[in-house]
Parts: C-alpha cells; structure tokens; sequence
C-alpha cells in the first residue's frame, strides 16, 4: 500500500475500474455482476476509500479507535490487515455507536456511526458497486449521487412549476427507520450476484446498533450515518423513480432527493390520482406516507418547501402572470439565526472576538453557497443585519469597562476591519447598510 507521489496514480486506477463497470452496466441494463467482492480490496481502493473517510471526518465508533488514531499507527499497515481480513474472510463488521443530534423542531434525529474501519470499508465496497446502479438509476433521484446536488434539483423543481399549479408534498414516515432488509437485499441482487458482496451488505444491516452501553439487534432499518446507507436508500427508492417514469409519468413530474421527493402536476385531478399512487407503491415498498406531512399544494394560493428552500408563485407587475419564486424556508432561517446566536451569544463574552469570527465565517459560507440560488437576496441580506446586530452584542460585551457612546461608535470600524463573511455576496450596501448601522448605534 503505497502513498505519496503514487497516491493520485492510485485513485486514477479505482476510477478507471467504475468508469469500466459504468459502462459495463450501462451497455447491459440486466446485467448481474458476480466478481466483484475482490475489487472492494485491492490497494488502490481502500486508499481510495481511507481519503474519503478522512474527508469525511467523523468521531470513533464503538471500539474508539479515531481518524488519528490510525494516523498515528500508519495508515499503510491499517489498510494491509484491512485487506487481509476482506481476503481471507475474517472480516466482521462491529455494531454502530448510537448517537443523538438536535432537529430544528426540537425532537432528536438518531444517527449511526460505524467504526472507522467498517467505514473504509463500506467506502470501498461503494466506490465499488455504485457506478452498477448509477447506470440504471433515473434523472429524478438527486439525492447522495455522483455530479448531482440539491442546488439541480431545486432548479429544476423551479423549471416545472412554470406550467405546475399542483405540488405532492410527500413525506415517508421513519424512512431510514423502516427499510425491509430482504427486500432491500433482493433489489441489490438484481444487478449484483456476488454472494459475498451480498453477504456483506447483509452483516452490515444486521450489525446492530450500541446505545448507552446495550446492543440492540436491527431487524428493519438502515442506520443513518454509515457510508453505504445512502447507496442503499437510493437502490431502495430506486423502485419508485422506476414506477413513476415508466407506468404514471403523465400524472406530474417527479423531483427526489433521498427521502424527500415532491411531484409537480397540472391540475388538482393529476395531483390527487398521484397521491394514491404513491401510497400504492410505498406499500409496495413496506413504507408509509407520513399522514400529517403528506399533503396537495394549490400553487395559485400557496407555497411549499423542499430542501430547505420555499417554493411559491407571486404575480410579475408587468404582466400580471403568476411566476415561481423560491428561496429560504422559514427553517432554514431559523436554524441558521440558532447558530449565529450560539456562537456570538452573550454566554460566550469571555472567547476573543477573533474566535467567534473565525467560528462564524464557515457556517455563513456553507449556508451562502447552499442558498445563494433562486429569490435570495431579500433573506440573505435579512441574515446580515441579524448577524450585524448580534455581533454588535457581542462586541459591547467584550468592551464592559468602556464607556458607552464610544465603543457603540467605534463598533462599526471594528466590524469592517474583523474579517467576517457576509451572506450576501456583496454584504450589506446602499440604504439596508446604512439603516442597520443607524438603528445599531442608538
């Protein structure tokens, strides 16, 4: 296992064999391939998978071994026993750590971290086995994809609904929960007959999952934070993209990113005839419509989100039509006002204001490059006063002894000089600007 001047020689190598097995696929759509376990460890691979997996970052799973730890114990050697167990069959993937993230709704969404060294693997075995299905997958799945993101999809959604007055708001219930391991299996055997890739996939299903100590056997369900969930997710969905595209196109156009898919029809009769097939099909699936969640979207008299931005027609003056618009959702705006306030919040007085800059810049230019499309200026600059105002806070906080009219007017120069990022590409400017600063500084 070689690495330095070799090692751009050896991802050349590992995307040269899926572009081999793209084709391979693409040329034979009901092809099945049979040797493929071997290639999951060849070295060029699993070097491959290992800068992924560091790119990735990510905390230890259950046996705490991290990222730097196999940095500290050569990364070369880690990847040869790696190899070695794949080869001789000794490999056996540990269970997920169970942890807890905070929703925006205030309820926690459970994720799964696998150990670093299942996470090499399942890397592997995807840089493997993914260009097989991306040859069959369909241009309506957007979601976890090679080449494809969620600003396409949002434009594309944007596209339609220039002739849509009609949304499926769809939502599956517990999706990542409620996947059915046999049928997940049977559909990955339709273009995969390896039996130990099968049989791989199948122990990192059932690997279960470690919480507060306890194993717990995972009987349905894709864990949510291992590496070859998302693969799966879309092998599973897979069956609705097909369903849609080839039997119920007419009824509306679908739009799919993982999970969370919309469908833009003409009338009110379309969307209501795509909503039962949907329910049919997820059915089918063994999922479940979320019954709150899922609902019809009348265009001509509001709106709907889908990846975190709102989706709404207004009417032009000119002409008096109704056009779509989107930008931010409310969520969105809200969580990203959340983390703004975390950082430069009142509790944090005590951190060097360079701190919270330099803490603040990369959460703004994710949120700016995610949302920066569409109908966003009016939100974007929004989010600039906000974060003028709470560093202003800030910055009275940290200057206590001060007397106050001078370090209110001194604010202003200081915000100019700190470095920080601004949500709209420009910053603040013209009258917002200087409306900001006046209401600011009384």
């Amino acid at each position: 296992m070689h690495a330095g001047n070799g090692q751009l020689h050896q991802f050349d190598k590992s995307r040269q064999l899926q572009r081999r097995l793209y084709l391979a696929a693409k040329k034979c759509r009901e092809r099945r391939f049979h040797a493929l376990y071997d290639r999951i460890f060849r070295p060029d691979v699993l070097w491959r998978a290992w800068q992924e997996v560091k790119t990735n970052g990510g905390s230890a799973g259950v046996d705490g071994v991290s990222l730097e730890e196999v940095e500290r114990q050569g990364v070369a050697s880690f990847l040869e026993v790696v190899a070695a167990d794949l080869k001789a069959g000794r490999y056996h993937p540990q269970p997920v750590l169970r942890v807890y993230i905070p929703k925006p709704d205030g309820r926690q969404r459970p994720l799964g971290i696998p150990t670093v060294r299942d996470r090499i693997v399942q890397q592997a075995c995807r840089i493997v086995i993914e260009p097989v299905f991306e040859a069959n997958f369909q241009n309506q799945s957007y979601g976890f994809r090679p080449k494809r993101s969620a600003a396409q999809a949002v434009r594309a959604v944007d596209k339609v609904l220039l002739r849509g007055w009609w949304v499926v708001d769809a939502d599956i219930q517990g999706y990542f929960d409620a996947i059915d391991h046999n049928l997940l299996l049977a559909l990955v055997s339709r273009r995969v007959s390896d039996r130990r890739v099968l049989k791989l996939l199948w122990q990192w299903l059932k690997a279960g999952v470690m919480e507060e100590g306890q194993w717990r056997a995972t009987e349905i369900g894709s864990p949510q934070g291992g590496v070859i969930s998302p693969l799966m997710a879309n092998i599973y969905l897979h069956v609705l993209d097909t369903f849609w595209t080839e039997r119920y196109s007419q009824l509306g156009t679908l739009f799919r990113y993982a999970d969370d898919f919309v469908i833009v029809c003409r009338s009110k009769t379309e969307a209501e005839r795509a909503l039962e097939t949907v329910r049919w099909i997820m059915g089918k699936l063994k999922l479940t419509l979320h019954p709150t969640k899922t609902h019809l979207v009348d265009l001509g008299r509001e709106g709907f989100e889908f990846l975190g931005f709102h989706f709404h027609k207004r009417r032009v003056r000119r002409t008096s039509k109704l056009l779509p618009y989107f930008w931010p959702g409310q969520k969105a705006m809200k969580a990203v006002r959340r983390k703004i306030g975390q950082i430069a919040g009142y509790s944090r007085k005590r951190v060097p204001l360079e701190k919270i800059v330099g803490e603040l810049n990369p959460v703004i230019r994710g949120w700016r490059n995610y949302f920066s499309v569409g109908n966003s200026t009016k939100q974007l600059q929004t989010l600039d006063h906000y974060l003028w105002l709470r560093l202003r806070r800030s910055f009275l906080a940290h200057h206590q002894g001060t007397r106050g009219r001078s370090k209110r007017a001194y604010f202003p120069s200081w915000f100019a000089c700190s470095g920080v990022e601004h949500f709209y590409l420009v910053g603040l400017c013209g009258n917002d600007f200087e409306r900001s600063r006046k209401i600011g500084n009384r």
